[in-house]
């Protein structure tokens, strides 16, 4: 799947998700288009999957019926 990314620039590009990870990583783009949301992302106000803190609460999925 390919999602739209706007560079630091302005300028528009596609990108596979690996390319993503390393442009979010790198910094090197301001946001990107969510195709399941339809909704722009700013890397640097919104969250994004992968980034969050370490969760120090019980764990709930352990015991549980698929």
């Amino acid at each position: 799947m390919l999602i739209r990314v706007m560079y630091r620039d302005r300028r528009y590009d596609y990108v596979d998700t690996d390319t993503l990870e390393r442009l979010i990583d790198s910094e090197d783009i301001t946001r990107f288009l969510r195709p399941f949301e339809h909704k722009w992302i700013e890397v640097a106000r919104s969250p994004i999957r992968g980034m969050g803190g370490i969760y120090t609460g019980p764990e709930r999925r352990l015991g549980r019926a698929s």
